[in-house]
């Protein structure tokens, strides 16, 4: 198949694209840089131009290909809810590309929208719109295409880590880099689930062949880490302490992480497994979070 890609230069995206060439696709690869566009080329993609804005750039690029997998996203936290709404717009604009085929859009969001009530591990089966993720806009989006007969599945992302990143937690380092305290919240036990990045990269790949209609994908290798040790390892690669902080302190420590910080955002990968015999084979994300450099600037 030819793939098109967004955020084909991105953390997941630059992954995805030797899992889907290694396996005998073509991938046309949006980026909004000629340096990226130089990249996807020496990676052996097929470079397109495009971004999130440009909604109309995200349907010519959709038009041209056999199924989409879509991982871009404005990662700027101050304005979130605005981005997710961005996300939001981006999924319409692609999925209008494809009606009328059978041809896969594969969409991205987080695995907290699974999660049935506060406390519980979220699971494939369930779809919370309620959930206070503003994240849960891209679901929605998902949800209509898939009324209008678009072909539509979802990988829900956990924490995707290597050595150089780790999701929310490469901002928790800052934030501890910045701070001098390796912060978290009450006794933390609330676990966040994790997985490896390149295992990540082919359960996008197994998914966009799958092409299952309305199907939902948790990336998930380890189910929980605790906060806490999250937290320590932290700690010992900075050598600041790592605390405990009330839930009344956390919001001015955290800012913006705040919202996050004290949740528990666990979640079961039984169904995923089972559906596209996924089995990740990668480190744990307290493993990486071992091995990384804590010398490098922040990012």
């Amino acid at each position: 198949m030819l793939i098109f890609l967004t955020g084909a230069t991105g953390f997941i995206g630059s992954a995805i694209v030797p899992e889907l060439l290694s396996a005998g696709h073509r991938v046309l690869g949006m980026t909004r840089s000629e340096a990226g566009a130089r990249a996807l080329a020496e990676a052996g993609a097929e470079p397109f131009l495009g971004t999130l804005e440009d909604v109309d750039s995200l349907r010519r690029g959709a038009a041209r290909a056999d199924g989409v997998i879509h991982t871009a996203f404005d990662h700027d936290f101050s304005d979130f809810v605005a981005n997710c709404q961005k996300d939001r717009r981006a999924i319409a604009a692609l999925g209008s590309a494809l009606k009328g085929s059978d041809r896969p859009l594969l969409i991205t969001s987080g695995v907290g929208i699974g999660c049935p009530a506060p406390g519980q591990p979220a699971t494939e089966d369930v779809f919370n719109a309620a959930y206070a993720n503003p994240r849960v806009a891209s679901e929605l989006a998902g949800a209509e295409l898939l009324d209008e007969g678009v072909n539509v599945s979802v990988v829900r992302l956990p924490q995707v880590h290597d050595t150089v990143k780790q999701g929310l937690v490469t901002y928790l380092i800052d934030l501890a880099r910045a701070k001098g305290v390796s912060a978290y919240v009450g006794d933390g036990a609330n676990r966040w689930a994790a997985g490896p990045v390149l295992d990540v990269a082919r359960l996008y790949r197994l998914a966009v062949e799958k092409a299952d209609a309305g199907a939902r994908y948790h990336a998930v290798a380890e189910e929980g880490v605790r906060a806490r040790d999250i937290a320590e390892v932290i700690g010992r690669g900075l050598k600041v302490p790592a605390t405990a902080l009330s839930p009344e302190e956390a919001a001015g420590h955290f800012g913006w992480l705040g919202m996050f910080a004290g949740l528990d955002m666990s979640a079961s990968k039984a169904r995923t497994q089972a559906r596209l015999g996924w089995h990740p084979t990668g480190p744990g994300l307290l493993a990486d979070l071992e091995r990384m450099d804590y010398s490098r600037p922040p990012s």
